[in-house]
């Protein structure tokens, strides 16, 4: 099933995610229908406040990227109850970044390229690794949602005074985009 995304302004965009149980109901039907919205969307990353549940799961689909980024050829991963354990500060880079929550509105935002995060997969095996590269900046953007913020909480003051506009548009629902969404209550 697709799911409406939930646009900036949300409560549940602002609230920190808890950590979700081995026997969580239905977990295998949240995921589909996290992937399916996923795949709506055009997105590459899809957290689960995103679509109204404050829990820690995540999706990202990197393979849609794979003609420009082949090493990430048949990349599809869940991610349940990730945390970011360790941030390597010695090398950040800046890139623009969007978001499904946040449509039409793309920022540079400085991140650090090396991570050590714990989740587990689908099977609730556990995972701890040093991961690097475009899929740390992913992780770092969707455990972000996971986390109460969002990608325009990184920019500079200057910045999101300059978007002050496009995010009044958005929490007044004056947006468009090609996929269900659910604006915040005026």
């Amino acid at each position: 099933m697709i799911l409406p995304i939930y646009i900036y302004g949300q409560p549940v965009l602002r609230k920190v995610a808890e950590d979700i149980p081995a026997d969580y109901p239905d977990l295998e039907g949240f995921l589909k229908d996290m992937w399916d919205t996923l795949a709506e969307s055009e997105g590459i990353g899809l957290a689960a406040p995103q679509v109204g549940k404050s829990i820690r799961v995540v999706v990202i689909d990197l393979d849609v990227l794979s003609d420009d980024m082949p090493e990430y050829k048949g990349f599809r991963h869940a991610y349940i109850n990730p945390h970011i354990k360790e941030y390597d500060d010695s090398e950040t880079d800046s890139m623009e970044e969007g978001c499904l929550s946040l449509p039409a509105i793309h920022e540079k935002v400085v991140r650090p390229k090396r991570i050590r995060v714990e989740w587990l997969d689908e099977q609730m095996q556990p995972h701890d690794e040093w991961v690097s590269g475009y899929l740390a900046r992913v992780m770092q953007h969707e455990f972000d949602h996971l986390d109460g913020k969002v990608f325009v909480d990184r920019v500079s003051p200057l910045r999101k005074q300059l978007l002050k506009s496009k995010l009044r548009a958005l929490l007044q629902g004056r947006f468009r985009c090609g996929y269900r969404t659910k604006v915040a209550k005026k």
